[in-house]
C-alpha cells in the first residue's frame, strides 16, 4: 500500500488517495517516517554482490553458484534468499539444453472469437471446460500432457499424456472428456471449451466431412472458443481415449 500511494502521490496526492483506499494517512506517514530495517538494508548491500558477482561470470551463474560464491567470500547468505533477490534483480542463470516450448504463436493465423473473456466462472457443470497442455520431464525424455477441466467443480474431465507434441494431444483431451460425460447421461447443449493459445488446435480447424468423430465434436462445440496456435504436425501419437 506504501509503495502505490508513493508512485502516484504526485499526481493524486496523499489524502485524496487515502480516502478512496480507506487507508487511514497517518498510517502512511508513521511507515515514511520509520526508518529502514535491519533486512531492507541487508537486502540492497546482497543485492550489489549477487549483481556483481552474475556479471563477473558472464550472466550464467544462476542462484546455486551465486550463493555457494558469495558463502566462499564469507558473505555469510542463505540459498533462499539469493534466488529471492535474484528474483526481484530479474536475473536468471544459463539453462543448459534446448528450452521447451509448447506454443508457438501466430498473430496473423485466424483464431475463434473469445466467448470468455477471462470470466472463468460457471453457474453449473458441463457448463465451461477450459484446456491447456503442460510437459514433464523423465529419465527416458518429455512426456506432454493435455487437460480439460471443468470449471464449476474444478474437476479434470479429460486428459492426454504422449512422448511428443501432436496436434492431436488437445483433441483427444476433449474426446475423452466428452465421451466420459455422455456416458453418465450429461446435457452438453451450450457447453463452450476455452482454451488459451498455447492449446494447439480448435476442433473446426481438424473436423473434416470424412472424420465423423471429429466432425460430431464440432458440431456439439459449435460455439466453442478455442484459440489456435500454428505449425504443429498433424499426426496423432495415439490416444490414452477408453475404447
Amino acid at each position: 500500500m506504501i509503495t502505490y500511494i508513493d508512485e502516484h502521490r504526485e499526481r493524486f496526492g496523499v489524502e485524496p488517495i487515502c480516502e478512496v483506499l480507506q487507508f487511514a494517512p497517518s498510517t502512511y506517514w508513521s511507515a515514511k517516517r520509520r526508518p529502514i530495517s535491519a533486512r531492507s538494508r541487508r537486502d540492497e548491500e546482497l543485492k550489489v554482490a549477487i549483481a556483481r558477482v552474475y556479471i563477473e561470470n558472464f550472466g550464467v551463474y544462476g542462484a546455486p553458484k551465486i550463493w555457494a560464491q558469495l558463502n566462499r567470500e564469507g558473505i555469510r547468505v542463505a540459498r533462499c534468499t539469493v534466488e529471492r533477490l535474484m528474483r526481484e534483480l530479474g536475473l536468471q542463470g544459463a539453462v543448459r539444453g534446448k528450452v521447451k516450448r509448447t506454443t508457438i504463436a501466430d498473430d496473423a493465423a485466424d483464431r475463434p472469437r473469445d466467448l470468455v473473456d477471462r470470466q472463468f466462472h460457471a453457474e453449473a457443470p458441463n457448463r465451461l471446460w477450459v484446456a491447456d497442455l503442460t510437459y514433464v520431464r523423465t529419465w527416458s525424455g518429455f512426456v506432454y500432457v493435455a487437460f480439460v477441466t471443468d470449471v464449476f467443480s474444478r474437476r479434470i474431465v479429460g486428459w492426454q499424456a504422449s512422448r511428443s507434441l501432436k496436434t492431436d494431444l488437445a483433441l483427444h483431451a476433449l474426446e475423452q472428456a466428452i465421451w466420459d460425460r455422455t456416458r453418465d447421461g450429461a446435457n452438453l447443449d451450450g457447453l463452450i471449451h476455452h482454451s488459451d493459445r498455447g492449446v494447439q488446435a480448435s476442433i473446426s480447424r481438424f473436423a473434416t466431412p470424412n472424420d465423423s468423430p471429429r466432425t460430431a465434436l464440432s458440431t456439439r462445440l459449435d460455439h466453442a472458443a478455442i484459440h489456435t496456435t500454428t505449425r504443429w504436425p498433424n499426426q496423432s501419437s495415439g490416444s490414452t481415449k477408453p475404447s
